[in-house]
């Protein structure tokens, strides 16, 4: 077949165009629908961050959200704002699961072409020329949005502020845009292949030198929770959030968790495991 006629400029148009093509009236039923259901905590977030958008006030911003506080929903009534104004919201994750909850979500190395060998280099920079579609959505982008960032390495962070710094020709941190980092440090950190806790931690975005410099945002009321109204569902969430912050109570001894049947089903043996997990498996 024929090879399609395509040229720099195409290419380029196509990328601002992607970003700037979303349904201005879809979004606004949707911002009219969702925004009242904001609770107290979620509003809170909302306005902070909106007021900096409005006052073109850049900079990082970490959202601690464990799972059930509405995280996702509320990423995603900012960046229908956003985007219901023409401007441009980036929506990146650490993995391609994470994304694919937010509206126009990619992942973090597609859309800023990380390196794979990032913990190998001092100082790196993502591959991005700025005559490029992507580099000018760069310059462009009103927020960036990077959800699950408690699970990159803190080198990811830091090659993105140097690149957005040489893009817009800004020397000041993430050259002057909006950083709205999500995530949960209780779970998964950045996972260093052969490595000992230690080179787990230090890799950690906590670790990194843009961290003192980051506003940090709380959800703390459990959604999931609040709509299910089940005690077992609220003690669950309860005690998950106590071994997250090492105050569960552990073994004198050997310093484990011990779980009962309060919080999780035991099961002693693999047919009783799959038993649990997928009961009438034959029938079913």
């Amino acid at each position: 077949m024929p090879a399609p006629q395509r040229n720099a400029f195409s290419v380029l148009n196509y990328e601002i165009m992607k970003e700037k093509s979303y349904n201005i009236n879809e979004l606004l039923e949707y911002i009219a629908h969702n925004k009242p259901l904001l609770n107290d905590n979620q509003k809170k977030v909302y306005d902070v961050i909106m007021s900096r958008i409005n006052n073109n006030i850049g900079g990082i911003i970490y959202l601690d959200a464990p799972g059930g506080t509405g995280k996702t929903f509320l990423i995603n009534l900012i960046l229908a704002e956003i985007r219901a104004k023409k401007l441009i919201a980036l929506a990146l994750a650490s993995s391609a699961i994470a994304a694919t909850l937010m509206e126009g979500g990619r992942t973090a190395h597609s859309a800023l072409q990380l390196p794979l060998n990032i913990a190998e280099q001092q100082f790196p920079v993502c591959k991005i020329s700025g005559k490029s579609g992507r580099g000018q959505i760069l310059k462009q982008a009103k927020i960036i949005i990077w959800d699950e960032c408690t699970m990159a390495h803190k080198k990811f962070i830091e090659a993105m502020d140097r690149t957005l710094q040489e893009l817009r020709k800004n020397s000041e941190i993430m050259g002057g845009a909006l950083l709205i980092l999500s995530g949960d440090f209780r779970q998964t950190l950045p996972v260093i292949p052969k490595s000992t806790s230690a080179d787990e931690i230090n890799a950690c975005l906590k670790k990194s030198h843009l961290w003192p410099q980051v506003q940090i945002l709380q959800l703390t009321k459990n959604m999931r929770v609040e709509l299910s109204r089940d005690g077992t569902t609220a003690q669950f969430a309860k005690i998950l959030i106590q071994i997250g912050k090492g105050t569960y109570p552990t073994d004198q001894t050997t310093g484990l968790i011990e779980l009962n049947s309060d919080f999780c089903n035991i099961a002693t043996t693999e047919d009783e495991l799959i038993d649990k997990i997928y009961p009438n498996i034959i029938q079913n």
